[in-house]
């Protein structure tokens, strides 16, 4: 057959169908960000004062020059920053699946996008209702 459209709807079709759950929840993120007026993270530059909305996707206590530090990994469907809260063993809240906006200055720190002692609000989960 000549036309793509046969093609696109067995495409949506299908990958609803498989559950590719990664994608879904990577939208229903990129569409919560919009909604509160998040910028997207793989288009922030570095210095640049941003608003963020994802889900913590790891927190790890790594200290950092004899300084107690409290790092998470921030996924917003399109890329991760690390948010490093300086002085801290843990948070209320903070965890693993945690939503949340940050807000502060990113940066660029061995090629990797960091935000340290962002402001933060904990979020009701948007892809897992």
């Amino acid at each position: 057959m000549g036309s793509s459209k046969p093609a696109g709807l067995w495409k949506r079709a299908f990958r609803g169908l498989a559950g590719d759950r990664d994608q879904q929840d990577a939208e229903v993120l990129q569409d919560f960000a919009q909604d509160c007026g998040a910028r997207s993270i793989t288009g922030c530059h570095d210095r640049e004062l941003v608003t963020l909305y994802g889900t913590l996707r790891t927190i790890t206590f790594s200290p950092r020059g004899g300084v107690p530090a409290l790092e998470g990994e921030l996924y917003d469907g399109t890329g991760t920053v690390k948010l490093i809260w300086l002085g801290r063993r843990k948070i209320g809240g903070i965890h693993a699946g945690s939503e949340l906006i940050a807000s502060g200055r990113i940066g660029v720190v061995d090629g990797d996008r960091v935000m340290f002692n962002p402001r933060y609000e904990l979020r009701p989960s948007a892809a897992h209702g």
